[in-house]
């Protein structure tokens, strides 16, 4: 053995040093995710509302605050498994018009409660199997065809409607907007809690999430590889038209009542709360918690601009700079490592 071959236990290469720091715990990991700095976002935006209003940190008011996330929400959780297999559905806010205006027609006609639900639930399903039926079965563009059934399902109910409206719903339709299990909690809340597991569990520990993933990293790869991508894509959009019906649902009982603009620019919000979770717009990663956090910022952020009377205008100048900001933020980041 040579004196140098002697010295090598002793002296270990520079490249065995650094290994043991290379080697991360899944509690750092989380430290530096995307979720982790949503996290502290949310927090933050809370403590600035607490101290912008002696009203914010009123149990009650804290409760109004979720109805600025939870409709939304319930379709992001959809959207975020659309988009993370490489479609979307700019159509979803037309859904709930629609959906709103067959339960509308439907209670004009004596139709009781449960009717309703079903049929709100119903005309999402359909919605969505369109939506799918085009995308997945005639490979047309997801984007195209959602915003030709954006305008194709408002103006539906615009010619049912015209400039009237849909009022007197049944007392019992009030409880699923209105309503509260306990205390502050209120029934939005809680679905929005159960759609958020559920959605969970299906995108992270089912082997149709492992799917979804596939399909959105390489639809061509995953089809090769037996995954039956088309069906997969019918029943994203089955799940995002279902997510509309129940948001229209509650929407509808929240207000009261049933217009033709009602749920207008709820697109933008939805995919804003998406692509603020995390969830890339060209496919392929994303997590259902950080759609979470990501809802539970935006409805941090307008509720509290509303309560220092922000007019509405502005707060859709500051939705569409999250979207923008969102979007551009990992290409500049990008480029300063380049640097």
């Amino acid at each position: 053995m040579s004196p140098h071959d002697s010295r090598l236990p002793d002296h270990p290469t520079t490249a065995g040093r650094h290994i043991p720091d290379r080697l991360t715990s899944p509690a750092a990991r989380a430290l530096k995710s995307w979720e982790a700095l949503l996290l502290v976002v949310a927090i933050a935006i809370f403590i600035m509302n607490a101290m912008a209003s002696p009203w914010f940190l009123d149990p009650w008011s804290l409760s109004d605050a979720t109805f600025n996330f939870t409709e939304k929400a319930m379709i992001a959780f959809a959207m975020a498994m659309l988009i993370v297999a490489g479609e979307i559905d700019l159509s979803v806010g037309a859904i709930i018009a629609l959906a709103s205006t067959v339960m509308g027609v439907a209670m004009s006609a004596g139709a009781p409660v449960p009717v309703l639900v079903l049929l709100g639930l119903g005309t999402g399903l359909a919605c969505g199997a369109f939506n799918g039926l085009l995308v997945a079965r005639f490979g047309l563009p997801s984007i195209v065809v959602t915003i030709g059934t954006m305008s194709l399902f408002r103006g539906i109910s615009y010619i049912v409607l015209g400039d009237g409206a849909f009022t007197g719903y049944p007392a019992g339709f009030a409880w699923f907007g209105q309503g509260y299990v306990f205390w502050v909690v209120t029934v939005e809340l809680v679905i929005f809690a159960l759609a958020a597991l559920a959605f969970g569990i299906l995108l992270h520990r089912t082997n149709f999430g492992r799917m979804v993933y596939a399909i959105g990293n390489n639809a061509t790869a995953a089809r090769f590889s037996g995954i039956r991508v088309d069906r997969i894509r019918f029943i994203l959009f089955l799940l995002t038209g279902l997510m509309s019906g129940v948001a229209a649902i509650c929407l509808t009982s929240r207000l009261g009542s049933t217009r033709p603009s009602i749920a207008s620019g709820f697109e933008l919000e939805v995919v804003t709360i998406v692509v603020l979770g995390g969830v890339s717009i060209l496919g392929g990663s994303g997590t259902i918690p950080g759609v979470v956090l990501a809802a539970l910022v935006m409805g941090l952020v307008t509720f509290g601009l509303g309560l220092m009377n922000v007019p509405g205008i502005v707060m859709s100048i500051v939705v569409g700079a999250l979207l923008i900001g969102v979007i551009a933020l990992p290409r500049l980041l990008a480029m300063a490592r380049g640097r």
